[in-house]
């Protein structure tokens, strides 16, 4: 049994999910991780339906999508600092 507090990995709350899915009542799938039922809930609306491949491929779209983000925030910024100089009177 899990102590309170603890931080469950995306594998491990698919697992519980999954658990939850396959007959066993919410209130027994927190009582035997110690979790509360609104984070089962909370777990279900986020992670619901997913398996564990497509979590990894979710995981992979976002690290890529964070890093195109931050090469367009750079290029924002450039293109500021290319409007600045241009603006100038040599």
């Amino acid at each position: 049994m899990a102590s309170r507090g603890t931080r469950y990995t995306e594998e491990q709350i698919i697992r519980i999910l999954k658990a939850v899915e396959s007959g066993t009542t919410v209130a027994e799938v927190c009582r035997q991780y110690g979790v509360a039922e609104q984070t089962v809930y909370r777990w279900r609306n986020k992670y619901g339906g997913l398996e564990t491949s497509e979590l990894q491929r979710l995981r992979t779209l976002e690290a890529e999508n964070s890093r195109l983000k931050k090469i367009v925030a750079q290029q924002a910024l450039d293109i500021d600092a290319l409007k600045d100089l241009v603006a100038k009177k040599w």
